[in-house]
């Protein structure tokens, strides 16, 4: 296992941001962190990258009881730049900070600056850069020493759709050369290129897994009811129907409190004498899915 987490926890004077929060990564493996603001996803990064110290808990890389920074690349959610530096110029720089070989680092720098598409504005002042290019350049920068675990903070929330999927197709590749996790409050971005999510809510774990296996939790399942005759408050009265909801006066979607039910529904209907013109399982999206897993 590359990245293994265990009950930790961060506490800032009366306040837990991080709540005995436990998972694990393996190598070239793509994890999102998924929860609303405020859920701890930002804290736990930090941790993990170094920046701030657990109140209780352990961390370990490849076995051992603390991340070598050499190993591990990180984008914080807003990066800071020199502003009078070139992108050339801010890489060197970097890579120095995190002991890339000299002999290597003028390569390397071309290299990473190849890759996030920034070869042709290389030599412009990163005060000139949009959001999108100084996002790439924090990538870059994260990248320069080829770590095994790459860590970005919200890396696409303050970019326009075209640097968002820009950056979403760089991590893409990039997750075939190395771990990666990553946090966003957007389900679509996760589920563009992640193989596992961890979804936290008030700092605690509330669920981890596949997105293919968040599908299939087990919400109240739903079904749509057409009939020729007004519904109105007809369903009220049925003890296994959880909910319901009219899309219009005589189509309802249903939440049945076992899927077994839908064969009383459909009796119930008959001793009414509704005639039934369309009948079905509403299938769960991945928003439903994730709704109910954080009301739990």
């Amino acid at each position: 296992m590359l990245l293994t987490v265990e009950q930790l926890t961060k506490t800032f004077k009366h306040q837990t941001a991080v709540d005995q929060l436990s998972f694990s990564i393996k190598e070239n493996e793509c994890v999102a962190l998924i929860g609303p603001n405020g859920s701890g996803k930002t804290t736990t990064l930090t941790m993990l990258a170094g920046l701030l110290t657990p109140t209780v808990g352990k961390i370990s890389f490849l076995g051992k009881p603390s991340i070598n920074r050499q190993e591990l690349g990180y984008l914080p959610q807003y990066p800071a730049f020199y502003s009078w530096m070139t992108a050339r110029e801010f890489l060197h720089f970097a890579g120095q900070l995190s002991n890339v070989p000299n002999n290597e680092l003028k390569i390397k720098v071309e290299e990473m600056l190849s890759f996030v598409g920034l070869e042709m504005t290389k030599n412009k002042r990163i005060g000139g850069f949009s959001g999108g290019m100084k996002q790439r350049l924090g990538l870059a920068q994260a990248l320069l020493h080829e770590p095994k675990l790459l860590i970005l903070d919200e890396p696409v929330s303050a970019l326009d759709p075209s640097g968002r999927r820009d950056v979403l197709q760089l991590m893409a590749q990039l997750k075939k050369r190395m771990a990666i996790l990553f946090s966003t409050h957007v389900l679509h971005d996760a589920e563009q290129v992640s193989d596992n999510i961890i979804m936290l809510k008030s700092g605690a774990l509330q669920w981890s897994g596949t997105l293919a296996a968040l599908k299939e939790t087990d919400n109240d399942p739903v079904y749509i009811l057409s009939t020729e005759e007004l519904l109105g408050n007809w369903l009220h009265d049925k003890p296994y129907v959880a909910g319901f909801e009219l899309r219009s006066p005589t189509t309802a979607e249903i939440s049945l409190r076992k899927q077994s039910d839908w064969n009383r529904l459909l009796e119930d209907c008959l001793r009414a004498k509704l005639t039934i013109i369309h009948f079905e399982l509403k299938k769960q999206t991945l928003e439903d899915a994730y709704m109910g897993v954080m009301s739990r």
